[in-house]
C-alpha cells in the first residue's frame, strides 16, 4: 500500500500536486489581510478560542510587508534551501475573502505575475463566500491553478461552539457544495482534533462525512494553546486539557483508516513556528519530529489510509443520501 503513496501510509499532497503539475511544487505563504468576521464581532461572533493575533500567519513579519516583498523574500529562501523551481502562492492568514473583490484581484494578479508561480491557494471560511468571490475564483481558474482551503474544523456543532467558530456544520457542508457546484477550483478542508467531547466514534464519523464531499484534500491540526488567546485562559483555569501525542496519533490513525484513498493529506498535525508563544502541548513545537512520530506509529500498527474504508457502508450511504437531497437537519451526532 505504501509504494503508491511515495513510501508513506497515506496519500500525500505532494503526490496530488505531482500529478497535477508533473513536478514538485512548493508553497510560499503570504499574508494580505488582517481581519476576519469573528474578530470584527459580526453577528455577535467572538474570536476563535485558538486564534492568536497573527491569524495563523506562518511568518508574523509578513503582516507588515508588501505582497511583492513577501513573495520575493520567501521565494528566495525556499529556492536556496530546496532548489525549487515551481511554486504556489498561499494566501494563508486570517480570512482571505473578508475584503473587497478588487483587492483580491490585485493580490491574485501580483501573485501570478511571476513566471515560476503555477497558481495560488487561499484559506477562507464557510460563511465568507459571495457570488462575486466564487465567480472570480472560476475566472482565475480558467487561466491558472486555484485552490481553496476551507476552515471547517469540525462537523459537530458543540465542538464548533466551543471553538467559537460562528458557523455550523450544516453551513460548512452547504458551502463545500456551493463551491463545487459553481467553480472548478481544487477544494480542501481543515479539521481540528482534540476538542472537548471528541470521541473515537466522532473521528470515524468525520471520515465518513468527508468521504461523501466533493473535495480533494484535507489538512489536520491538533488543538494547541497559544499565548494571548481565549484558549490560554481556559487552559490556565483547568477548563481545557490538550491531547497528548499518543492519543492524537490514535485519532489520526482512526481518521485515516476510514478515509477514502482518493483524498490527499496536506499534513497530519499542527506546528507552532513561534515557540515563545506556545503554551501547550510541548510536542507541537517539533514539526518534523511529530510528523515522523505519527508515521512510525502508523507503521508500527500496520495502519494506513483507507484500511477500513467501505464505500458502501450504511453510514456513508446515509450521509451521501443527505448530501444529494440537501435536506435538514444534518445527521451530525452530538454524542
Amino acid at each position: 500500500m505504501e509504494k503508491g503513496w511515495l513510501g508513506l501510509p497515506y496519500h500525500t499532497i505532494s503526490e496530488h500536486y505531482n500529478k497535477l503539475f508533473g513536478e514538485k511544487v512548493y508553497k510560499i505563504p503570504v499574508s494580505v489581510v488582517d481581519d476576519c468576521p469573528n474578530r470584527r464581532g459580526l453577528k455577535g461572533m467572538q474570536t476563535c478560542v485558538f486564534c492568536d493575533v497573527w491569524g495563523s500567519a506562518a511568518n508574523a513579519e509578513s503582516l507588515s510587508m508588501e505582497l511583492r516583498a513577501q513573495i520575493e523574500k520567501y521565494h528566495q529562501q525556499v529556492s536556496d534551501r530546496y532548489k525549487a523551481k515551481a511554486f504556489l502562492i498561499y494566501f494563508q492568514a486570517y480570512t482571505n475573502t473578508f475584503t473587497k473583490v478588487s483587492a483580491l484581484r490585485h493580490n491574485f494578479d501580483v501573485a501570478l505575475s511571476y513566471p515560476w508561480v503555477k497558481g495560488f491557494t487561499l484559506g477562507t471560511r464557510p460563511d465568507c463566500l459571495s457570488k462575486a468571490v466564487l465567480d472570480m475564483w472560476q475566472e482565475y481558474h480558467e487561466k491558472s491553478f486555484v485552490a481553496v482551503e476551507l476552515g471547517v474544523q469540525s462537523f459537530f456543532n458543540d465542538e464548533l461552539e466551543f471553538m467559537r467558530r460562528g458557523h455550523t456544520a450544516e453551513a460548512s457542508i452547504e458551502a463545500i457544495h456551493k463551491i463545487a457546484e459553481t467553480t472548478d477550483v481544487d477544494l480542501g478542508i481543515h479539521l481540528i482534533f482534540g476538542n472537548p467531547g471528541e470521541t473515537d466514534e466522532r473521528i470515524i464519523r468525520t471520515a465518513e462525512i468527508v468521504n461523501t464531499l466533493p473535495i480533494t484534500n484535507v489538512k489536520l491540526h491538533n488543538m494547541h494553546v497559544l499565548k494571548n488567546t481565549p484558549l490560554e485562559g481556559m487552559y490556565l483555569r483547568g477548563e481545557f486539557t490538550p491531547m497528548d501525542r499518543d492519543t492524537y496519533c490514535r485519532r489520526v490513525e482512526l481518521f485515516l483508516q476510514h478515509l477514502s484513498p482518493k483524498f490527499a493529506l496536506h499534513r497530519l498535525a499542527a506546528y507552532s513556528s513561534r515557540w515563545d508563544e506556545l503554551v501547550a502541548p510541548e510536542w507541537t513545537k517539533d514539526k518534523m519530529g511529530t510528523h515522523q512520530y505519527i508515521i512510525d506509529y502508523l507503521r508500527a500498527q500496520k495502519s494506513y489510509q483507507s484500511q477500513l474504508f467501505r464505500a458502501d457502508s450504511p453510514s456513508d450511504l446515509e450521509a451521501q443520501s443527505f448530501l444529494q437531497k440537501k435536506s435538514r437537519p444534518l445527521a451530525v451526532p452530538h454524542a
